[in-house]
């Protein structure tokens, strides 16, 4: 590529002046010493923060002289960062996780028979009761968090006073900055004591409470995306919906919930993506049985999830035992993305059907 082409790109790009052949000096020279930090990162290098200083240099210097042209530049990069940083950790967790995929086959996903996590002698790693305990503790958060989340949006969005809206609005989203591992603590002080003294049950820790915990931890995501859902009803339908003679919860039932459904929805899969992906509740209050539950439907029982295994057991896994650690997170990332996915085609959706789309 010529210099006069490279010059055109900018201008094109980023508003460049053609004539500025220090911008051109400036940004090639931030542009190697970018790749040279990312590569001799990658590779593990005592000299990765030369390179690193000399782009930081270089946006100094940019920011300094250049500051709209360098900016945009910056937005940029960060973008096409965000993009490498998933794919290089997709590519690290799936050869981390190979090792052990190769050792186990398919049994690591099938497996149901005892022993199915033994990490030293014969080593054996089934990952069954982890994903099962991920999927029941999921199902209980969610109707939880599901059901109370859309009625406290409704609440906030369609019934409340707006001084009353000021309070638990705020309210609702402060509960999101709380700590898991306090969710964690008082679900097992609190919740486990009460169904081991009341219940009678034979261990410390069950699903069931997990699932209650991480339900009230994604309720504020359920509450605050749900509610931005139903605040974009448009107002002309909620009108003219009243001005036939309806009543408020007529208008909400019949016209607002359906206009916001897919945003509702995508709010609950968000939700099911922080039950999927918690950690330090699950890793506080279950008992660390790598298992199936006796029976199955036994929520009461007390197993195993993927983030609570990892969790437990990364600090002295090492080998084989590692790689299946790994192969849990695979899992786990699949799982998220999956879900992420899902919901942003359910908000592109409502979109459309809001704007009469088809």
């Amino acid at each position: 590529m010529s210099t006069t082409e490279l010059h055109q790109q900018l201008k094109d790009r980023f508003g460049v002046e053609a004539s500025d052949d220090r911008v051109v000096t400036a940004g090639a020279a931030g542009a190697l010493c970018l790749v040279a930090t990312t590569i001799l990162f990658l590779l593990g290098s005592q000299f990765t923060a030369i390179p690193l200083a000399g782009f930081l240099f270089t946006v100094g210097y940019g920011l300094w002289n250049h500051q709209a042209t360098t900016a945009k530049a910056l937005t940029f990069l960060a973008t096409i960062a965000t993009g490498a940083i998933l794919a290089l950790i997709t590519v690290y967790l799936i050869i981390e996780a190979l090792p052990a995929m190769r050792e186990m086959g398919l049994a690591m996903f099938t497996e149901t028979s005892a022993p199915m996590w033994r990490t030293r002698g014969e080593e054996v790693y089934s990952l069954v009761p982890m994903m099962w305990g991920t999927l029941v503790t999921t199902i209980l958060a969610m109707l939880i968090a599901g059901p109370l989340g859309v009625a406290g949006a409704l609440f906030i969005s369609e019934i409340a006073p707006d001084a009353v809206r000021e309070i638990v609005k705020p309210a609702v989203e402060t509960l999101a900055g709380i700590p898991s591992i306090v969710y964690g603590f008082i679900g097992f002080t609190i919740l486990n004591d009460y169904m081991m003294e009341n219940l009678e049950l034979p261990t410390s820790g069950s699903l069931v409470i997990v699932g209650l915990v991480v339900g009230l931890m994604s309720l504020p995501t359920v509450v605050s995306v749900a509610e931005d859902a139903i605040a974009s009803v448009p107002e002309s339908m909620k009108s003219g919906s009243l001005a036939l003679g309806t009543t408020d919860w007529q208008t909400i039932k019949s016209i607002t919930i359906p206009a916001a459904f897919s945003g509702v929805s995508a709010a609950v899969l968000l939700g099911v993506g922080r039950a999927v992906g918690e950690t330090m509740a699950a890793t506080v209050i279950l008992g660390h049985a790598q298992r199936l539950p006796d029976p199955l439907y036994d929520v009461f029982g007390n197993t195993e999830t993927l983030t609570s295994l990892i969790a437990s057991q990364y600090g002295v896994a090492s080998g084989t035992h590692m790689s299946a650690l790994f192969a849990a997170g695979v899992v786990l990332f699949v799982s998220v993305t999956v879900l992420s996915i899902g919901s942003q085609y359910i908000e592109r959706r409502m979109k459309h059907q809001l704007q009469g789309e088809s």
